[in-house]
């Protein structure tokens, strides 16, 4: 995996290297109105690994959370 720059403040390195996908949520270094339409993704991407059991359908349900995340943060980009 490559290092991400600016480093993710969302998710630690452990969570990170239990579930790659997470790294994909972190927001901090994006623009105010791109953070706006990322952190609630992701929120819901912490609540589902704090909650859910690992399987494959939590990764399904992680992959398909971020789809919509990347559709929300790409509807604000002029």
């Amino acid at each position: 995996m490559s290092d991400i720059h600016p480093a993710p403040e969302e998710f630690s390195a452990d969570q990170i290297g239990a579930d790659p996908i997470l790294r994909y949520f972190h927001y901090s270094h994006l623009p105010a109105v791109l953070q706006g339409a990322s952190k609630p993704f992701c929120d819901l991407a912490r609540h589902m690994v704090e909650t859910l059991p690992r399987n494959p359908e939590r990764t399904v349900a992680l992959r398909k959370l971020l789809e919509a995340k990347d559709a929300a943060v790409r509807a604000n980009v002029n």
